[in-house]
């Protein structure tokens, strides 16, 4: 199989414009559809339909676009082997992640990527629903949940420790509970469909924090918005230390039940499709981001860590 019509392929997957993605290949219009059609015959599907207005990638080229990319992975990785090829990093990398957490870390250091990698492009899509690496042709993810899925790799970010926290005028207001069961009493607010969350103590004494056996009156499937909630008052929420720190610091949140954490033992994960060889253009994004943020991260740092000394409020 060409190899070039296969780049082709992939370029004009991402762009969606055969003829941008042979002019980036210095291929004229008309050889670039015509290689792509070449292609197209030897596979015998339809990889990309066309109309006079727009191109769209077909069901047949969704599902074979993540193995034309590892093709061109492992074609770059034989010439690298031999020492050919080019130390710049081209193309453009489909990231999804949190959205709260790409807006506190990630979207701040993207001037200095871009700057790092002029021959790179960012197509990112942030939200807190999880995407389908494979089907969405993702390149790379950030999840804070273990893998689950045998197809996928991961590299730690980060440890993502959770806390329970409210806001002092809640606890001025409904008191501050001094051990799990008192939660039962108060009001929190959660993810919508989140599961009991269990508490451990000392002496492993345990509890739960329980928004289907207690008052919850928020729900919510935004980190943000319960960060933001929860800082107003609303009630008691479990958060990711990443995403309270500084108002942790700042006092505008209290940390409750200070002598429990919350057992689940999250991290941030790196995820990205399993294949033989990692893309340089995966391989340095991951790369940057364990220097600028996993090396140490902020929320680690120790202003943080004597904030959540704070014990519970009289």
């Amino acid at each position: 199989m060409d190899t070039d019509s296969v780049r082709l392929f992939v370029l004009a997957a991402e762009k969606l414009n055969i003829s941008a993605a042979g002019r980036e290949l210095g291929m004229a219009p008309a050889v670039a559809s015509a290689k792509l059609a070449k292609l197209e015959n030897t596979l015998g599907a339809e990889l990309l339909h066309r109309s006079t207005r727009k191109v769209v990638l077909s069901l047949e080229g969704a599902e074979f676009l993540p193995y034309a990319k590892e093709m061109l992975a492992q074609e770059n990785a034989a010439r690298a082997a031999f020492g050919q090829g080019s130390d710049t990093v081209t193309g453009t990398l489909r990231f999804a992640a949190s959205s709260t957490f790409a807006q506190l870390y990630i979207a701040p250091l993207l001037p200095e990527f871009l700057k790092l990698h002029p021959g790179l492009n960012l197509d990112l899509r942030l939200s807190d629903t999880q995407f389908d690496l494979i089907e969405g042709s993702f390149d790379l993810a950030l999840r804070n949940t273990a893998l689950a899925d045998s197809s996928l790799k991961a590299r730690k970010l980060a440890d993502d420790t959770r806390i329970l926290c409210a806001s002092p005028g809640y606890l001025d207001e409904y008191g501050t509970p001094a051990h799990p069961r008192d939660l039962s009493t108060h009001q929190l607010i959660a993810f919508r469909h989140s599961s009991p969350r269990r508490l451990v103590g000392p002496g492993n004494t345990q509890g739960l924090f329980d928004p289907r056996q207690a008052n919850c009156r928020v729900v919510v499937d935004d980190g943000a918005s319960q960060k933001l909630a929860t800082v107003a008052g609303a009630g008691i929420s479990i958060n990711s230390l990443w995403s309270v720190h500084r108002e942790i610091a700042a006092g505008s949140l209290i940390r409750v039940l200070p002598d429990y954490e919350v057992e689940d033992q999250s991290a941030l994960w790196l995820v990205y499709p399993k294949s033989n060889v990692l893309t340089a253009k995966v391989r340095t994004f991951i790369d940057f981001l364990l220097d600028r943020i996993g090396k140490s991260p902020v929320w680690l740092e120790p202003h943080t860590a004597s904030s959540l000394a704070v014990k519970p409020r009289p």
